[in-house]
């Protein structure tokens, strides 16, 4: 509502770069602070873009990191399982050359041993089973050593693969460390930086706010100012044309044929020509304020009146109620139905009542309607309205002039 969208946006366009060149020294008050909003929010998008790539580099830094913790628990596992099949092997080929040395005593030549072995028998049964064993434990040493110095080899290997893996991902965690880091960093200075200007918004903030506060104090006086003396004026118009008419009816009264009796009745006829006049008085009563109320005129001038009681009530969507806040609609509906006029919290359907008024014919109390209908206020006359304008703000007098193109147009309840 209000400004053109596309128009602001190039106004701040424009600010925004007069900021960051160093040169706002002509800018006004609302001028500024729309380029350290825009500036506010330019920084704050890129603390919420670094703050995703923060995200997901913390998450590439604990993903290396688990995966090194990971492996190198592995090489752990390996070297001990390493460390136990060699001393497995060393065993199983201690084994062996004790079988070699025992051979070697009996004699190193198998048909010696075996001869040993048969004549060493007392039995035929006795020398096939010491034949049996000796041939079974030589297999059995044999096997045994080869295993273990396969178990060895392979848990070399694995030792050997680990160690390597360890130390690729080593290289990648530091990287996503440096990276993490380097992030971090550019997001902790951006957010001391989004610090700062939201700081700066808000100093600006309260000194637009201190001057918009005496600005719209100023509107309010000029407005209540005005209205009185209109009401005034009209007052005194409407009383010069009551004594007007009373005067053109004395005159024309028809003469009768007494002279005592004339006198007497033509005091009589007075009192309907007065009527007009006692209904006004009952309607400018029906409106007490701190400024006279605007006397019965085209539309629903006190109503002007009315809704300047209700400055500075915060904008609230859907509220219609100064305890809670106001939107356009109504703010609107609130102050004519202390007129007894019932109207209602649309203003779109608001603009289906009463009658067009052109913009130059414009009196207070007329409904002006902008933005394709999706906003209303109270003319107050001098190219002003009151409104709600919208969150974040409160009710106040705004100049036609303002919208732009969004006006739409008025009507007269």
């Amino acid at each position: 509502m209000g400004i053109t969208r596309t128009t602001l946006a190039c106004s701040c366009a424009v600010l925004v770069a007069a900021l960051l060149a160093g040169d706002l020294s002509a800018a006004s008050p609302k001028d500024k602070l729309r380029a350290k909003q825009a500036q506010a929010e330019a920084v704050l998008a890129q603390v919420n873009k670094l703050d995703q790539s923060f995200e997901a580099s913390v998450e590439a830094w604990n993903g290396a990191r688990y995966q090194l913790q990971v492996t190198k628990q592995q090489l752990v596992v390996d070297r001990q399982r390493l460390q136990f099949a060699e001393r497995q092997r060393r065993i199983a080929m201690a084994h062996v050359a004790e079988r070699l040395r025992a051979l070697y005593e009996r004699g190193d030549d198998d048909s010696e041993t075996t001869l040993g072995i048969v004549l060493g028998s007392t039995s035929m049964s006795d020398m096939l089973d010491h034949l049996d064993a000796a041939r079974a434990v030589a297999a059995a040493d044999k096997k045994l050593a080869d295993q273990a110095t396969a178990a060895r080899d392979r848990y070399a290997r694995a030792a050997s693969a680990e160690s390597a893996t360890v130390r690729r991902r080593t290289v990648a965690f530091q990287q996503r460390d440096r990276e993490r880091g380097r992030i971090g960093a550019m997001l902790d200075e951006r957010k001391r930086l989004l610090a700062g200007v939201q700081s700066e918004v808000a100093h600006l903030q309260a000194e637009q706010a201190a001057v918009e506060a005496a600005r719209q104090a100023r509107l309010r006086a000029a407005a209540r100012a005005r209205l009185a003396e209109q009401a005034r004026a009209q007052q005194k118009a409407q009383e010069a044309a009551a004594a007007a008419a009373a005067r053109a009816k004395t005159v024309t009264t028809p003469p009768t044929t007494t002279a005592s009796p004339t006198t007497t009745t033509t005091a009589a006829p007075p009192p309907p020509t007065v009527a007009p006049v006692t209904t006004t008085t009952t309607t400018t009563t029906e409106t007490a304020a701190p400024v006279p109320a605007i006397p019965a005129g085209p539309g629903h001038p006190e109503a002007a009146t009315i809704a300047l009681r209700y400055l500075g009530i915060p904008y609230l969507w859907g509220g219609a109620s100064p305890a809670t806040g106001f939107d356009c609609s109504g703010l609107v509906m609130y102050v004519y139905a202390q007129l007894g006029i019932s109207l209602p919290h649309y203003a779109a359907a608001q603009y289906q009542l009463g009658t067009p008024v052109d913009r130059s014919q414009l009196l207070p109390g007329d409904l002006v309607f902008f933005d394709a209908l999706d906003h209303v206020g109270i003319y107050i006359g001098n190219g002003q309205f009151v409104h709600a304008p919208q969150t974040g703000d409160v009710v106040k007098i705004t100049a036609l002039a303002d919208f732009g193109n969004g006006y739409v147009g008025a009507r007269r309840l």
